[in-house]
């Protein structure tokens, strides 16, 4: 499996809807990794953003639950008002207080993943318009995972992308249509892997 990757991480706020259907709506049915996404939105939020993405990704978006196994080839999007931390193998859900002024954080998603999965995280920062993400992205390359930032000037709000930028270096800087090869191709190494354990 390149870099040995088992989850894929995703943060975003202002402009995110438009850039998780890009690069959701692109990855094949087999894609052999999870995703966990921290899109910012309304504590009072309806629960039509899963519905909205899933009829543009192949792969089943849902709202995990507390204590849910993290499962592959799935899209784990964090319930509005509530924290979503991965731990190993497991999520779990949080009404801790907000960070960056947001519940849910991308922060707080990222720093679990790091923490939980080390060099075999990939955190992937899109457009958003604060800074929750960019030091959470820090950690995650901090414990020798994977980040991908969106390009600042493809993005709807290049807060984030820049403030992730500013925190430490990235392993990939590029736009939209380039993220998804990307993920793509982790996800065939580690369907590769899979098949080879069998």
């Amino acid at each position: 499996m390149a870099g040995g990757y088992e989850i894929v991480v995703v943060g975003t706020s202002l402009g995110g809807l438009h850039a998780l259907e890009v690069i959701l709506g692109s990855l094949p049915r087999d894609f052999a990794l999870p995703i966990a996404v921290v899109q910012h939105r309304d504590r009072h939020d309806d629960g039509m953003l899963n519905a909205v993405l899933q009829r543009y990704c192949m792969l089943p978006v849902i709202e995990p639950e507390d204590k849910e196994i993290v499962a592959p080839g799935r899209v784990y999007l964090a319930p509005a008002d509530y924290h979503l931390l991965v731990e190993r193998g497991r999520f779990a859900l949080s009404t801790e207080g907000r960070v960056c002024h947001a519940r849910p954080s991308i922060d707080v998603l990222f720093g679990s993943a790091a923490d939980s999965y080390g060099g075999r995280a990939v955190g992937v920062v899109l457009t958003g318009s604060s800074r929750d993400g960019a030091w959470g992205a820090g950690r995650i390359k901090g414990r020798g995972g994977l980040v991908v930032v969106q390009e600042p000037e493809t993005a709807e709000s290049r807060t984030l992308p820049d403030a992730a930028l500013a925190a430490g270096p990235a392993d990939h800087v590029l736009p939209l249509s380039r993220i998804t090869p990307l993920l793509a191709s982790l996800g065939r190494s580690a369907l590769g892997q899979t098949h080879a354990v069998r």
